[in-house]
């Protein structure tokens, strides 16, 4: 590779995008000719149309901002950039082969986990869920199918079973912004071995959807605690009482060996409050109830009484 500057298209939409774009902003060696992110949305109770967090950065930067509806919009207008490269970082669409197929040197793509396991779109939620000792972030050359492509480089952090989704997603975010662009130089100076991934180590995640978050109390309370932090802060996770809804914020991460209850039904341990869960129990910590703020369970317990089945 010369050493005059590498014309790169960012591909980004949310929080997580943010430190690569910044990342390849401060270095000398890249021209970023255009960013890529997806549509301006209504956000919030009263709908206010937000621009995504890539676009406020692009544009406090003074970048060129494309927002198609539909990627293939923009297939001649990259043409016409000609750029050197394509960095996707958590854009949130699948880039078609007519487009990965225009930069002299490929696409690559800032995935949240250590491929091939996790391909696919729950890619931070899924190490938090299955109690994973590790998870990390790997850089890789796209390809059509999904995620599928050879790897550059990983790096990787250790999991003490106590981290929340939010934990995850900002330390990520941050190890992705931190290796990208010394890996991008790397690679085009010929100093990186593409590794092809092994399929039999292989396995997908799937878009998680608000309604994942409801709570099913036969499951194990291990399974259960890991669930909670998994999905916290989003999609959240939610049980019912009759027919009010409550939020279930924080758990204590070691379950209580106690069986003595119905699957669902709250209790109170040393004079905490607790629920019966299909293997042992669990404590609650933190929760919420409709329009009220998050509260511990015993701030809660001052001005509620609770008792019965969760469902």
């Amino acid at each position: 590779m010369s050493k005059q500057k590498i014309r790169l298209i960012f591909m980004g939409t949310p929080d997580f995008s943010v430190p690569s774009l910044q990342a390849l902003i401060k270095e000398n060696g890249f021209e970023i000719v255009a960013v890529v992110t997806q549509v301006d949305k209504a956000v919030g109770r009263g709908h206010i149309m937000s621009a995504p967090p890539i676009k406020q950065i692009a544009s406090k930067n003074g970048l060129a901002v494309l927002q198609p509806l539909k990627i293939k919009e923009i297939t001649s207008t990259v043409k016409e950039l000609k750029p050197d490269l394509i960095i996707v970082a958590a854009y949130g669409k699948i880039i078609p082969l007519e487009i990965l197929e225009i930069p002299v040197y490929g696409c690559l793509n800032v995935h949240a986990s250590l491929l091939p396991k996790y391909r696919g779109a729950a890619c931070l939620n899924a190490p938090i869920l299955n109690g994973d000792s590790k998870t990390g972030i790997t850089i890789m050359k796209m390809e059509e199918g999904l995620d599928t492509g050879p790897i550059l480089r990983q790096a990787e952090i250790t999991l003490n079973g106590d981290e929340t989704l939010e934990f995850v997603h900002d330390k990520l975010s941050l190890l992705g912004a931190e290796i990208l662009p010394t890996t991008i130089k790397d690679w085009l100076n010929g100093k990186i071995k593409e590794r092809e991934q092994k399929e039999t180590d292989a396995s997908y995640v799937k878009m998680i959807k608000k309604e994942d978050g409801h709570i099913n109390w036969q499951n194990k309370a291990e399974e259960i605690e890991r669930l909670i932090r998994a999905y916290n802060p989003w999609p959240g996770t939610y049980s019912f009482k009759e027919k009010e809804l409550i939020k279930i914020i924080s758990v204590d991460k070691t379950p209580l060996k106690i069986n003595n209850y119905k699957i669902g039904e709250i209790f109170f341990d040393n004079g905490k409050m607790a629920i019966q869960c299909g293997q042992d129990a669990l404590l609650i910590l933190k929760l919420q109830t409709a329009g009220k703020k998050i509260m511990t369970s015993s701030e809660f317990l001052r001005g509620h009484k609770l008792s019965g089945i969760l469902k």
